[in-house]
């Protein structure tokens, strides 16, 4: 009995099915497909147009530090201005007091910007403004409250950090360093944004 056993197991191990154990060929067969594919079944998967468009809105978003009702009230302004809808939203954009302060150098982050007009830190045009989504226009004069000027310890540390490094200032502002104020000399050209954003996708996904 025992020699039968061994025999029936033996012409078993030649029958047995492919993919089981024993068998390498199915193995073999995916390795090679995920060494092809990066390891992803199926190969790397194509974004939908609709989740391009959801990309370059979260893009201008976070770099700009919005939230999703202030983006979109943004967006809707600049449908009712004259122009293309998505470089008139650029423009809005740039030309935030918070953004403009950044730009300038007076702040190392566009948060850090935002703090010092919340607090009472930013003047335009020698009046205190307290919305950082405030916009500027031509001929604005942006400077700091004299009485931050005072406070040494915080220019050292928070308006000068940024102010000596080698960034360039955007063409359409001013920067009278010694005085820490800034000009606005013109709206802001597409060329002269910062982010690298496809507008054309988050004005088609704004118009559904």
């Amino acid at each position: 009995m025992a020699t039968r056993t061994s025999s029936a197991q033996g012409k078993g191990a030649k029958r047995s099915p492919r993919g089981v154990a024993g068998d390498t060929t199915n193995v073999k067969e995916k390795d090679k497909k995920n060494s092809e594919t990066g390891g992803k079944q199926g190969g790397a998967k194509k974004t939908s147009t609709y989740g391009q468009q959801m990309a370059e809105k979260n893009l201008g978003r976070n770099f700009y530090g919005l939230r999703e009702k202030q983006f979109k009230r943004f967006f809707a302004e600049a449908q009712r201005q004259h122009g293309a809808t998505g470089e008139n939203l650029l423009s809005l954009l740039e030309r935030r007091i918070d953004n403009v302060v950044f730009s300038l150098k007076l702040a190392s982050t566009r948060p850090q910007a935002r703090q010092m007009i919340v607090h009472g830190h930013i003047r335009v045009n020698g009046h205190k403004v307290s919305s950082p989504s405030s916009l500027v226009k031509a001929g604005d004069l942006v400077s700091l409250k004299d009485g931050t000027l005072e406070k040494k310890g915080f220019v050292e540390t928070v308006i000068n950090k940024r102010l000596n490094i080698g960034v360039k200032v955007p063409a359409w502002l001013e920067l009278k360093k010694s005085e820490y104020k800034g000009q606005v000399l013109r709206f802001p050209e597409r060329s002269e944004v910062a982010v690298d954003i496809k507008e054309h996708l988050v004005v088609e996904l704004y118009s559904k």
